[in-house]
């Protein structure tokens, strides 16, 4: 059992051959890598460098917040370290927004595909976020 999420571990690792897809630390480095690789392929313009320094900042992040969240020292700090990877997830669905309506780079599949991931991501964290306050509050 997951204490600070509230939730087994099978709710979010997955079961059996589907167990990667809900590994949540192995999906936010798959996003990181991504976001990396998106970054990289911006073009070489002022609009270009600043977009790509900003998401890979943003889009790296949450991994790392992740990390930190598992080593939280109370059920508080866990629920904060989480709100920061949802802000930095929110931060680079804009920012990837921003990439696709500006067209900054030919790779509009690796944009489609960061666009579905975040999404799903920051719904994964939104879900885990209200459970770590509700089981919070029945703790009090």
């Amino acid at each position: 059992m997951n204490i600070e999420q509230g939730i087994s571990n099978a709710e979010v690792n997955g079961q059996g051959q589907n167990r990667k897809k809900f590994d949540l630390e192995e999906r936010l480095i798959d996003f990181a890598s991504l976001i990396i690789v998106v970054s990289e392929s911006l073009n070489n313009t002022p609009a270009g460098r600043h977009i790509a320094g900003q998401i890979v900042r943003s889009g790296t992040s949450p991994a790392l917040h992740y990390g930190e969240a598992q080593s939280a020292e109370s059920r508080a700090d866990f629920v904060h370290k989480l709100k920061i990877l949802l802000k930095e997830l929110r931060e680079t669905f804009v920012g990837l927004k921003i990439i696709k309506r500006v067209s900054l780079t030919g790779k509009n599949e690796l944009i489609e595909k960061g666009l579905v991931e975040c999404n799903e991501l920051i719904s994964i964290f939104n879900k885990s976020i209200e459970t770590a306050r509700k089981n919070n509050e029945k703790k009090k």
